[in-house]
């Protein structure tokens, strides 16, 4: 769940709840639909927001201890084993256990140590940095946030967990994963639960064609912030491209130079056309976005990589760039090679190889 989101619920409930119990999937044993940071949000006065599974009896069960927890104003942490019916009933393909962590939070009171928390991560999130808070399961309230460029506030316990922890954290927020995970020896270990929250991920096209529109589309139900850019009034409107968040028209070189781009911005040359291509690529190649794909055959592409290294640019730079972009899934259509294209920049986000699961090892 996105940071964006958890202040969009937070936002939702001061408005009519002051107290609130925050349930978050800390742990999943069983296949579900759910991943961990999942979050339930249940007021004091009755009013629900979110779940933790599709509904049903855990979410039920999760409502009852987060009324006790408002009640001694205590976190726990909350265990469920499901067997087959309850299991299936909550969107698992098979029975486990799910672990909750369920906290208080005012939102009347903007010292209450959970709400400052949040604000200072949604601040980081505003300056297109990500952050990682690791929480101490057996005492939730001791917690660590640990930011982007390593600077860590708060404590879990001693000198040596915390090292431990921000080491782990870092390695999330490369990853931009959460999770449980154990510190310690066989002797003495602590479970900890990282959380990590960034910038939205952006899809960034620069060209207003049919691929276009279909990767705007495909994107958006991935989750992915959409800006598309054109420099014809005609092709960029509103009608051809329905579910993208901003629709940038003018000269796309000179747009470039003003957009913001972070380890989770993704963009695609999707123009086909020289006075785009090249100037727009210059610009991104000075940033660290990690996809950078360009639509073109392997003639032109080589041309324009070519021409781009006799202007001085570091043949290493251009290696980045994937052209012809996209996996080779024998697309033909406009859908086909939007799909292909996300693919393959999905699996270049998470250092993926992009083949068959039944190969992977």
């Amino acid at each position: 769940m996105s940071m964006e989101d958890v202040f969009s619920q937070i936002d939702a409930l001061s408005k009519i709840e002051k107290r609130v119990a925050v349930a978050t999937i800390v742990a999943t044993r069983g296949t579900g639909p759910r991943r961990e940071g999942a979050k339930m949000w249940i007021g004091e006065a009755g009013n629900l927001i979110g779940s933790v599974t599709i509904g049903g009896c855990v979410d039920a069960r999760v409502i009852e201890a987060s009324e006790e927890a408002l009640a001694s104003n205590e976190a726990r942490r909350h265990s469920i084993k499901l067997g087959e019916e309850d299991a299936w009933e909550s969107g698992f393909t098979c029975a486990g256990t799910i672990d909750v962590l369920i906290e208080t939070l005012d939102l009347g009171d903007a010292d209450d140590p959970l709400y400052k928390l949040y604000r200072t991560v949604r601040t980081e999130i505003e300056k297109g940095k990500c952050t990682c808070i690791a929480t101490l399961l057996e005492h939730p309230s001791s917690k660590l946030l640990v930011l982007q460029d390593g600077t860590v506030s708060g404590a879990l316990g001693n000198a040596e967990l915390d090292q431990e922890a921000a080491k782990i954290a870092l390695d999330l927020i490369q990853k931009r994963a959460s999770g449980t995970m154990s510190i310690g020896d066989d002797k003495r270990s602590t479970d900890v639960f990282f959380e990590t929250h960034g910038p939205a991920p952006t899809l960034i096209v620069f060209g207003a064609g049919h691929i276009s529109m279909a990767l705007a589309t495909f994107a958006r139900q991935l989750g992915l912030k959409t800006i598309v850019v054109d420099g014809r009034p005609r092709f960029a409107t509103k009608a051809r491209f329905p579910d993208v968040d901003e629709l940038l028209v003018g000269i796309p070189s000179e747009i470039a130079r003003t957009l913001s781009y972070t380890s989770s911005t993704l963009v695609v040359l999707a123009a086909h056309d020289y006075k785009y291509d090249i100037p727009v690529l210059k610009i991104v190649l000075k940033t660290d976005v990690p996809y950078i794909g360009m639509l073109s055959s392997k003639r032109r592409g080589k041309a324009i990589l070519k021409f781009l290294e006799e202007s001085g640019v570091d043949r290493q730079a251009l290696g980045r760039v994937r052209v012809p972009t996209g996996l080779d899934i024998g697309a033909t259509s406009a859908s086909e090679i939007a799909l292909s294209i996300l693919a393959e920049a999905v699996a270049v986000k998470a250092s993926r190889p992009g083949t068959p699961l039944r190969e992977r090892e």
